[in-house]
């Protein structure tokens, strides 16, 4: 069995925001048949659905509406085809500014007031209305796992799935778990040796940096650590260690701005990697912009995650949703895992059609979602209560290069690219 803990991950991407913001399978039929229930009256009213986004927040207008544009999408899609059993899906949305407070007007508007059958696609910078929609027992489906909610609550379905029991405290006893697949893969695959991580002289960013070199060590590698001072960095002399240093790989712990200067310096100072990682939310097609005055560092560009590559479009799902998002400027993994999310609602809601759609129904579908695909374009979720945290888990990984004038490219097939590794703790 497997479980891809992303958590950990999770805690980078706000981190870096947050710095941003501070420089300026399907399941089988049978498993969910009713028996000799009587169908409920057919219900044609429309089915009210919630998505909650921090579109404003203070790290920026783009950074979180990935997900619910995927969504969106893919809802437009559906109702352009009768919706489902006859019912059109209502999308109600809403901003929460990327505060507490915001997100709890939007928990009260939508799950009190508009009374939505499930909240889908969330992606809020500070999920303080989490613990409202659990008590209320709205189903929460493939939300981006930006904090700990999805980890703390039931009624709460990351887009990654969960282990931990969620009872009420983050993880187990206030601690998460995640693996080092990402360094065993570049490890085995590409005969890394020496990783850099770099990041700022400020207490985040330096936590998360210890966290990452932790699981480098434990995988074998020798550690080069690079901090630069948040207010003032000299990228140029961390390029020119890492190139002294002979680093194969280079991780880190500071935003996007950041990290296209440390590209530039890197090609300013010759200094050539296996691989410059980054994360899924950084999977986007935007890229050659980003990284502009940068191409040598820009093609060493690597992404690692737990979900199709959105442009893999020889596969099916993943053409559907390329088509169906072609009018958008740009493309994401963060699209297509929101799109993703409102796939799944629409199979849970789809589910309950014979007996009634209900929020208890599409609950008690995502409680045996186990091995759920999303037609293929997510690694399999579990959502599993364990009373102890696992010591190994069995974990694949979706990966991904990006290449001048191809974008971004596949590497291997994600069921297949799997790694038994150990699960480190770590405090959220």
């Amino acid at each position: 069995m497997r479980h891809r803990s992303r958590a950990a991950e999770a805690v980078a991407a706000v981190l870096l925001l947050a710095l941003s913001a501070a420089c300026g399978s399907r399941l089988p039929e049978s498993d969910f048949e009713h028996g000799d229930r009587t169908p409920a009256p057919r219900d044609t009213a429309p089915l009210r659905v919630g998505i909650i986004t921090s579109a404003t927040s203070p790290v920026g207008g783009s950074a979180f509406t990935g997900p619910r544009d995927g969504a969106q999408a893919f809802f437009d899609r559906l109702n352009a085809r009768g919706g489902i059993d006859g019912r059109r899906v209502e999308v109600r949305t809403c901003d929460d500014g990327g505060s507490g407070v915001g997100d709890n007007e939007c928990v009260h508007r939508l799950v009190e007031e508009d009374r939505v059958v499930a909240l889908v696609a969330t992606t809020a910078l500070d999920y303080a209305g989490a613990s409202r929609v659990s008590r209320a027992g709205v189903p929460d489906i493939g939300g981006q796992p930006i904090g700990t909610a999805y980890d703390t609550y039931p009624h709460l379905y990351g887009i990654y799935g969960s282990l931990a029991p969620r009872d009420g405290t983050p993880g187990w006893d206030g601690k998460l778990y995640g693996g080092t697949e990402v360094y065993r893969y570049f490890k085995r695959e590409h005969g890394a040796r020496t990783a850099a991580v770099v990041s700022y002289n400020q207490s985040a960013s330096a936590a998360y940096a210890r966290l990452v070199e932790r699981g480098l060590r434990a995988e074998g590698y020798k550690v080069v650590t690079e901090q630069v001072d948040f207010a003032l960095p000299n990228f140029r002399a961390v390029a020119a260690d890492l190139k002294e240093q002979g680093a194969d790989l280079v991780f880190d712990a500071i935003d996007g701005h950041g990290n296209a200067r440390l590209c530039q310096a890197m090609d300013e100072a010759g200094t050539d990697v296996t691989a410059k990682v980054t994360n899924v939310q950084n999977w986007t097609s935007t890229v050659a912009d980003d990284y502009k005055d940068a191409p040598r560092c820009r093609n060493a560009l690597w992404a690692t995650g737990a979900s199709r590559n959105f442009e893999d479009t020889g596969n099916t799902a993943v053409r559907e949703f390329r088509e169906a998002t072609k009018d958008l400027k740009t493309h994401s993994q963060w699209q297509l895992e929101g799109w993703a999310a409102a796939r799944w609602f629409t199979d849970a809601a789809t589910s309950c059609a014979r007996t009634g759609i209900t929020r208890a129904c599409v609950d008690a579908f995502m409680n045996r979602s186990q091995g759920y695909t999303a037609g293929g374009l997510l690694l399999p979720v579990r959502f599993e209560r364990l009373p102890e945290p696992p010591k190994t888990s069995r974990t694949c990984l979706s990966v991904a290069r990006w290449q001048d004038g191809k974008g971004w490219v596949g590497q291997g097939d994600m069921n297949r690219t799997c790694f038994t590794v150990p699960q480190l703790a770590y405090a959220p």
